[in-house]
């Protein structure tokens, strides 16, 4: 059975003044595992890997392994645009003990079909780690086609995919053409359990940084086929999972953090900017309505 099931948290890295808050992340953490999150993805999308030198990506996955202490899987963000530099964060990834990583698909260049499968095939005969494609056209500008996830599923290492085109028509392909083994798991905490109902395996949650234990239960349901309760708790994870996207993916969530006490501050990092007073005030009321503030 493959450990890339569940409810992941794509988490946030906390900052003060713009530097990295290392017990800022180790609490949070913490407050993951206590609330029976399956795993945790640093450096991701939700991470603000794009604004993170690579000291500070280093640092992040080094500090989430080192706190994590096995105890949950850890699926390091590692993608770039430029396969030699996806090349050395996995590599460093799984230097640092990661158990697998999470590599967004390259962004900005626009590569074809046999472009990106020759990406990902070269990280994986370059560095032997589990990987777990992430495909995210709405900020990469590309689409890994189902006939191409099928074929990267043929090559060792590469185990699953986070898939993020919230299209239940392509999730449904891509797990009809891969192996049985292989790790479906929603890139949107809205598909996470239509996702599993048609074969899927998990999320990689942004919602979880903020109810960690009803989306963790909400995945043990529908895995478990407890449809009853998955259905229960998606409804009432629904509104606070649009509130997660009421700005910029990772704004409302680390405001949330913060407002909820778990982290001393929710600023973002530039280009990333913090929401506006109607916005917060919309955030601020899904919150007391989900009984988190």
């Amino acid at each position: 059975m493959s450990i890339f099931r569940g409810a992941f948290v794509a988490i946030v890295t906390p900052f003060i003044d713009g530097q990295l808050d290392e017990q800022g992340l180790v609490d949070l953490i913490e407050f993951h595992i206590a609330n029976g999150t399956h795993g945790i993805v640093p450096c991701g999308t939700t991470g603000e890997s794009a604004t993170m030198s690579h000291q500070e990506h280093h640092r992040v996955v080094e500090l989430t392994v080192k706190t994590v202490n096995g105890r949950v899987p850890v699926l390091a963000g590692s993608g770039s645009n430029s396969t030699a530099e996806a090349i050395d964060l996995t590599g460093y990834a799984k230097q640092a003990g990661a158990d697998g990583v999470l590599m967004v698909s390259p962004y900005y260049n626009k590569p074809s079909q046999e472009g990106l499968y020759q990406h990902y095939k070269a990280v994986a005969e370059a560095v032997d780690i589990p990987i777990i494609l992430y495909n995210v056209p709405s900020r990469t500008s590309s689409n890994i086609l189902p006939q191409t996830v099928a074929r990267l599923a043929e090559i060792d290492g590469i185990v699953g995919i986070k898939e993020a085109t919230g299209d239940l028509n392509q999730i449904s392909e891509v797990i009809r053409l891969c192996p049985h083994d292989f790790s479906v798991l929603s890139g949107d905490d809205f598909t996470s359990m239509p996702t599993v109902l048609v074969g899927g395996k998990g999320v990689i949650s942004v919602t979880s940084n903020v109810a960690p234990k009803d989306m963790a239960q909400m995945m043990d349901a529908a895995l478990a086929g407890d449809l009853g309760k998955a259905k229960q708790l998606h409804y009432k994870l629904f509104p606070l999972m649009q509130a997660m996207f009421y700005d910029t993916n990772p704004v409302p969530a680390k405001k949330s953090l913060e407002l909820m006490g778990k982290i001393k501050s929710g600023k973002p990092r530039l280009p990333l900017y913090p929401m506006n007073d109607e916005t917060l005030s919309r955030l601020k009321a899904a919150l007391a309505d989900y009984g988190l503030l």
